[in-house]
């Protein structure tokens, strides 16, 4: 029996699939900022073995490094009110998406770190330039322009990875997808289009983080 096309429901529904493209975009932008602020704060501890914050994030990067990022979104939603922490579905995925994304720029951004030569350290100290100043200018900068195509990377994969986030209601790209085709039986129109936009977001991301990344760095490598 020939399979009939019929884009009609869907589209009569897009305003849903855009809704949940935007809460993609937002738990994306969310954790992308404060997981890149974890993996700067863990990259340099586990660079400079900074105790006992080296160990601490040691143990941290392997444990969420080697888990499914669907664990841990279970962990944080179902586990912590067990403890007594009661969050939303919005704070679950993002506070997952934040632990996810800073476990990996840790490693990334200690690469970035440790590739800074030791001699620029020393024209910095020549320059009288204070450590803060050193750290920020020769160190943390140049270190994040060498790895910054990793790290963008790394946030595309996140971002696509939340898409799990809709096992526990969060209502994002896939949530969307799921209440439209569980209204519609259009399995296959509903996916295409939400493999579709996916696609959107993720070309569109990097792109956006390619040009910060020149904005940032501009003479920085």
């Amino acid at each position: 029996m020939a399979y009939h096309f019929d884009f009609t429901p869907v589209l009569q529904a897009a305003p849903l699939l855009f809704k949940g493209a935007g809460v993609t975009l937002a738990l994306t932008a969310t954790g992308a900022v404060c997981g890149l602020a974890l993996g700067i704060l863990g990259g340099v501890a586990r660079a400079w073995k900074v105790k006992p914050l080296a160990g601490i994030f040691a143990v941290y990067v392997e444990a969420i490094r080697n888990t499914p990022f669907l664990v841990q979104l279970f962990f944080i939603f179902f586990g912590l009110p067990s403890l007594g922490v009661h969050i939303s579905e919005w704070q679950a995925a993002t506070l997952a998406m934040i632990i996810n994304l800073g476990a990996y720029s840790t490693e990334i951004i200690r690469a970035g770190i440790q590739a800074v030569p030791h001699g620029q350290l020393e024209a910095a100290a020549a320059l009288a330039l204070t450590r803060a100043e050193a750290f920020r200018h020769v160190i943390l900068r140049p270190a994040l322009a060498k790895v910054w195509p990793a790290l963008s990377s790394q946030i595309i994969i996140v971002m696509l990875g939340s898409a799990v986030c809709s096992q526990i209601a969060t209502q994002e790209l896939s949530f969307a997808a799921n209440f439209i085709q569980s209204r519609n039986f259009r399995a296959f129109e509903t996916y295409l289009l939400t493999t579709l936009l996916y696609l959107l977001l993720a070309i569109g991301v990097r792109w956006a983080l390619a040009w910060l990344g020149r904005y940032l760095f501009k003479g920085a490598r």
